[in-house]
Protein backbone atom coordinates (compact mmCIF):
# COMPACT_ATOMS: atom_id res chain seq x y z
CA UNK A 1 0.00 0.00 0.00
CA UNK A 2 1.11 3.56 -0.87
CA UNK A 3 -0.31 5.35 1.72
CA UNK A 4 -3.69 6.94 3.37
CA UNK A 5 -6.39 7.75 0.29
CA UNK A 6 -7.99 10.84 0.65
CA UNK A 7 -11.41 9.78 -1.00
CA UNK A 8 -13.98 13.08 -1.58
CA UNK A 9 -17.30 12.99 -2.55
CA UNK A 10 -20.92 13.99 -2.72
CA UNK A 11 -24.41 12.80 -1.77
CA UNK A 12 -25.97 14.85 -4.65
CA UNK A 13 -29.84 15.73 -4.75
CA UNK A 14 -31.97 16.85 -7.36
CA UNK A 15 -35.45 19.45 -6.85
CA UNK A 16 -37.13 16.33 -6.08
CA UNK A 17 -35.18 15.37 -3.36
CA UNK A 18 -33.56 12.36 -5.70
CA UNK A 19 -30.31 11.10 -5.12
CA UNK A 20 -27.51 10.58 -7.84
CA UNK A 21 -26.18 6.77 -7.60
CA UNK A 22 -23.07 5.70 -9.79
CA UNK A 23 -21.53 2.45 -10.66
CA UNK A 24 -18.44 1.89 -12.19
CA UNK A 25 -17.73 -0.45 -15.63
CA UNK A 26 -16.50 -3.57 -14.66
CA UNK A 27 -13.22 -3.31 -16.25
CA UNK A 28 -11.93 -1.11 -13.80
CA UNK A 29 -11.67 -3.14 -10.86
CA UNK A 30 -10.96 -1.96 -7.23
CA UNK A 31 -12.34 -1.85 -4.42
CA UNK A 32 -16.03 -0.01 -5.14
CA UNK A 33 -16.41 -2.55 -8.33
CA UNK A 34 -20.34 -4.01 -9.14
CA UNK A 35 -21.93 -1.65 -6.49
CA UNK A 36 -23.62 1.72 -6.41
CA UNK A 37 -21.65 4.45 -4.69
CA UNK A 38 -21.30 8.41 -4.53
CA UNK A 39 -19.71 10.33 -7.27
CA UNK A 40 -16.04 11.27 -5.86
CA UNK A 41 -12.47 9.96 -6.13
CA UNK A 42 -8.89 10.47 -5.11
CA UNK A 43 -8.51 14.31 -3.43
CA UNK A 44 -5.12 15.49 -5.59
CA UNK A 45 -2.03 17.44 -4.03
CA UNK A 46 -2.66 21.11 -3.81
CA UNK A 47 -6.53 20.69 -4.50
CA UNK A 48 -8.62 21.82 -1.80
CA UNK A 49 -11.34 19.46 -0.54
CA UNK A 50 -13.82 21.72 -1.96
CA UNK A 51 -12.26 21.75 -5.77
CA UNK A 52 -11.82 17.99 -5.80
CA UNK A 53 -15.85 17.23 -4.78
CA UNK A 54 -16.40 19.92 -7.54
CA UNK A 55 -13.79 18.08 -9.97
CA UNK A 56 -14.99 14.94 -9.25
CA UNK A 57 -18.43 15.53 -9.71
CA UNK A 58 -18.23 17.20 -12.93
CA UNK A 59 -15.80 13.93 -14.58
CA UNK A 60 -18.24 11.29 -13.96
CA UNK A 61 -22.05 12.92 -14.45
CA UNK A 62 -21.00 16.07 -16.06
CA UNK A 63 -23.14 17.87 -13.43
CA UNK A 64 -22.57 20.85 -11.66
CA UNK A 65 -23.15 20.89 -8.28
CA UNK A 66 -24.03 23.45 -5.05
CA UNK A 67 -22.05 21.99 -1.76
CA UNK A 68 -24.75 22.68 1.09
CA UNK A 69 -22.75 21.07 3.90
CA UNK A 70 -19.75 18.99 4.67
CA UNK A 71 -20.71 15.35 6.47
CA UNK A 72 -19.02 13.70 8.91
CA UNK A 73 -15.21 12.19 7.95
CA UNK A 74 -15.28 8.16 8.47
CA UNK A 75 -12.87 5.80 7.37
CA UNK A 76 -12.25 1.99 6.07
CA UNK A 77 -9.46 0.05 6.65
CA UNK A 78 -9.06 -3.25 4.21
CA UNK A 79 -6.64 -5.64 5.29
CA UNK A 80 -5.71 -9.10 3.84
CA UNK A 81 -4.12 -10.88 6.32
CA UNK A 82 -1.99 -8.85 8.21
CA UNK A 83 -1.57 -6.23 5.42
CA UNK A 84 -3.22 -2.91 4.78
CA UNK A 85 -4.24 -3.31 1.03
CA UNK A 86 -6.46 0.15 1.23
CA UNK A 87 -7.13 3.32 3.86
CA UNK A 88 -8.97 5.64 2.58
CA UNK A 89 -10.14 8.52 4.60
CA UNK A 90 -14.00 9.58 3.15
CA UNK A 91 -14.25 13.19 2.98
CA UNK A 92 -18.21 14.64 1.47
CA UNK A 93 -20.47 16.71 1.12
CA UNK A 94 -24.18 16.87 0.54
CA UNK A 95 -24.81 18.86 -2.36
CA UNK A 96 -27.35 19.84 -4.65
CA UNK A 97 -27.64 19.73 -8.56
CA UNK A 98 -27.71 23.10 -10.02
CA UNK A 99 -26.72 22.50 -13.67
CA UNK A 100 -25.60 20.27 -16.46
CA UNK A 101 -26.88 17.16 -18.73
CA UNK A 102 -26.14 13.68 -16.37
CA UNK A 103 -23.68 12.04 -18.90
CA UNK A 104 -21.75 9.22 -16.96
CA UNK A 105 -17.94 9.24 -17.80
CA UNK A 106 -16.25 6.23 -19.79
CA UNK A 107 -15.37 5.01 -16.40
CA UNK A 108 -18.58 5.11 -14.66
CA UNK A 109 -20.80 3.82 -16.99
CA UNK A 110 -24.32 4.09 -14.82
CA UNK A 111 -25.74 6.81 -13.15
CA UNK A 112 -28.77 6.74 -11.86
CA UNK A 113 -31.24 9.31 -9.50
CA UNK A 114 -33.52 7.13 -6.90
CA UNK A 115 -36.24 8.00 -4.72
CA UNK A 116 -35.71 7.43 -1.14
CA UNK A 117 -38.47 4.66 -1.67
CA UNK A 118 -35.82 3.29 -4.29
CA UNK A 119 -32.48 3.78 -2.63
CA UNK A 120 -34.87 0.84 -0.18
CA UNK A 121 -35.43 -1.55 -2.67
CA UNK A 122 -31.78 -1.21 -4.10
CA UNK A 123 -30.01 -1.48 -0.55
CA UNK A 124 -28.18 -4.28 -1.02
CA UNK A 125 -27.07 -3.36 -4.11
CA UNK A 126 -25.00 -0.41 -2.55
CA UNK A 127 -21.34 -0.07 -1.44
CA UNK A 128 -21.05 -0.51 3.09
CA UNK A 129 -19.24 2.47 2.75
CA UNK A 130 -22.37 4.24 0.46
CA UNK A 131 -24.83 2.66 3.94
CA UNK A 132 -22.61 4.60 5.82
CA UNK A 133 -22.65 7.67 3.98
CA UNK A 134 -26.33 7.82 3.74
CA UNK A 135 -26.73 7.47 7.08
CA UNK A 136 -24.33 10.01 8.03
CA UNK A 137 -26.23 12.43 5.69
CA UNK A 138 -29.32 11.71 6.92
CA UNK A 139 -31.11 10.09 3.82
CA UNK A 140 -31.97 6.52 5.53
CA UNK A 141 -31.87 6.21 9.45
CA UNK A 142 -30.19 3.89 11.13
Amino acid sequence: MSGIMIGVGAVIKDKLGKVLLVKHVPQRGGFWQGKWICPGGGLQVGETIEHGILREVGEETSLKVKLLRPLVPFERIVKEGDEVTLHVIYIDYLAEMVGGNLTPADDVGEAIWVSEEELLQRWDELHDDTKILFRIAGIVGE
